[in-house]
């Protein structure tokens, strides 16, 4: 058991300390990862993996691409599949839209309410589709990924994420 600054007053308190006993500070929850027993390491590696990184389907954009020669379509379709990220976590999901300016929502997989999948004869084909998260925590109630791959895949992880519960 080693003693440690405090963060926040500068007295000494043991590394075993929940708080600081002097200012109430949680120097558990501050501790560099050396002073961190494995398990604890361990789970804050995890709730960090990213489990799948979501952007949209080049098949989404076919239609850019059968006109390629004329610029502009590969450009805008350049354009809309790098504005949109989804990065599914154990714990959460964030999402990422915009390419000059970013808008980041993130909500706990706990929060999520339905999943929808809409699929049309092209994305069937393809195995493109649009993937609706409805959750309690966002304004709009619901996050909508357009033409993403595989969306049967994401909500059955997303599902079998919100049935394991908190690690």
């Amino acid at each position: 058991m080693a003693l440690i600054a405090c963060p926040e007053c500068g007295k000494e308190v043991s590394t075993a300390a929940k708080a600081c006993p002097a200012c109430g500070y949680p120097v558990a929850e501050r501790q560099s990862p050396a002073t961190q027993s494995p398990e604890a390491q361990a789970r804050a590696v995890d709730a960090q993996a990213v489990l799948l990184e979501v952007h949209p389907s080049w098949w989404n954009f076919g239609w850019h691409l059968l006109f390629f020669w004329l610029v502009v379509p590969l450009v805008v379709a350049l354009y809309r599949r790098h504005a949109f990220v989804m990065r599914i976590y154990a714990d959460r999901v964030a999402i990422e839209e915009g390419f000059w300016a970013k808008e980041t929502s993130e909500f706990f997989i706990k929060d999520i309410r339905a999943i929808d999948v809409r699929q049309g004869v092209w994305g069937r084909l393809v195995g493109i589709g649009d993937v609706t998260i409805s959750t309690a925590a966002t304004v709009d109630a619901a996050e909508e990924a357009r033409g993403v791959a595989q969306p049967k895949r994401i909500r059955e992880l997303l599902i079998s994420q919100r049935q394991q519960g908190p690690t």
